[in-house]
């Protein structure tokens, strides 16, 4: 079978996103070429050309024989291949791989992958595999559904994200520093929210929630500190209605994963969940693309072990490119 493939026999179909990383990806590919045939893999780079398109290419890609699909790019890059992975995927379960070029890099993270890409190369050389859990938002633009790989966010971390893109020169996590700090500000008004899971119904004015299959988001703040993506669960974090002081005092908390046990701060764990706005309406990402901007209903649910990720599991390789012997 597919998965059980000597690594330098698969063929990897890197699809790669240019204009991660704020434009940043596309000048590192030279640098990769040297790390691919430094590490002796067969490979070949397809740059996606719009929003989408990386969808199509995995879609097409899972269907190719002795495949390994490798998201280059941020998170969003790297959802949009989850999607057209699921879309794509035949009996033999697909083999997914990330090489972090992005900013935040949250669902790489989540997978153990190293942040540097020689590391994050060296994973995908020592071609060990394991079972990851993903994500399935319905509702809002995506009424059939829309798949994701690190988590959801519902108020609060959505504007920070959406302020964060808005900051064309300010890079990495401090963007979602500054875009926290600006939305802290400027954030007035909270959906009330029936949320059903495990069999019970809570009701309350919440400023944020979080259902994570990752641990991270934003590069920086730790949601779900104990999240597994391999559990067949979603893990909950949701903050009720507070001052800007207890806020701030939560967003602390979250660059250090230490906010269970804040008498505001829900924590839990499911495989569905349904959310409803009772009233105003809920503004929602999934790893970073916009799930709906005034949605009313949604349901979000665990899909166990659907794809196979290349994961750091102590056989990583140390490549070492040679400079000039780009493919």
């Amino acid at each position: 079978m597919n998965n059980q493939l000597e690594p330098r026999k698969r063929n990897h179909f890197i699809i790669l996103n240019p204009i991660a990383g704020k434009g940043t990806a596309e000048k590192r590919i030279p640098e990769l070429k040297e790390l691919l045939q430094a590490a002796g893999l067969e490979y070949t780079i397809h740059l996606t050309e719009a929003p989408g398109h990386a969808i199509d290419l995995a879609a097409q890609f899972a269907r190719e024989a002795n495949a390994a699909v490798i998201a280059a790019g941020g998170d969003g890059t790297s959802n949009e291949v989850i999607n057209g992975l699921m879309q794509g995927k035949g009996e033999t379960t697909p083999i997914f791989g990330v090489l972090p070029l992005g900013r935040g890099n949250d669902f790489s993270y989540g997978c153990g992958v190293s942040a540097d890409l020689a590391g994050a190369v060296g994973i995908i050389a020592g071609g060990e595999t394991g079972p990851i859990d993903v994500g399935l938002v319905t509702g809002g633009f995506y009424p059939e559904g829309r798949y994701f790989g690190n988590g959801i966010g519902v108020g609060f971390d959505t504007v920070v994200g959406l302020e964060a893109a808005k900051m064309k020169h300010v890079h990495d996590a401090m963007a979602y520093v500054l875009g926290a700090l600006k939305t802290l500000i400027k954030f007035s008004t909270s959906p009330v929210i029936e949320l059903s899971f495990n069999g019970k119904t809570t009701t309350a004015e919440v400023i944020q929630v979080s259902l994570m299959n990752g641990s991270r988001m934003g590069g920086l703040f730790f949601m779900a500190p104990d999240a597994v993506n391999s559990d067949g669960k979603l893990d909950l974090c949701m903050v009720s209605r507070l001052s800007r002081g207890k806020l701030m005092k939560t967003i602390v908390h979250y660059t250090k994963g230490t906010q269970k046990g804040l008498d505001w701060v829900t924590i839990d764990q499911a495989t569905t969940y349904g959310l409803k706005a009772l009233k105003g309406g809920m503004i929602v990402h999934a790893d970073g693309e916009t799930i709906c901007t005034d949605g009313k209903e949604l349901t979000v649910e665990c899909v166990p072990g659907p794809l196979r990720i290349l994961k750091n599991q102590g056989r990583e390789q140390i490549i070492s490119a040679v400079p000039g012997e780009g493919r």
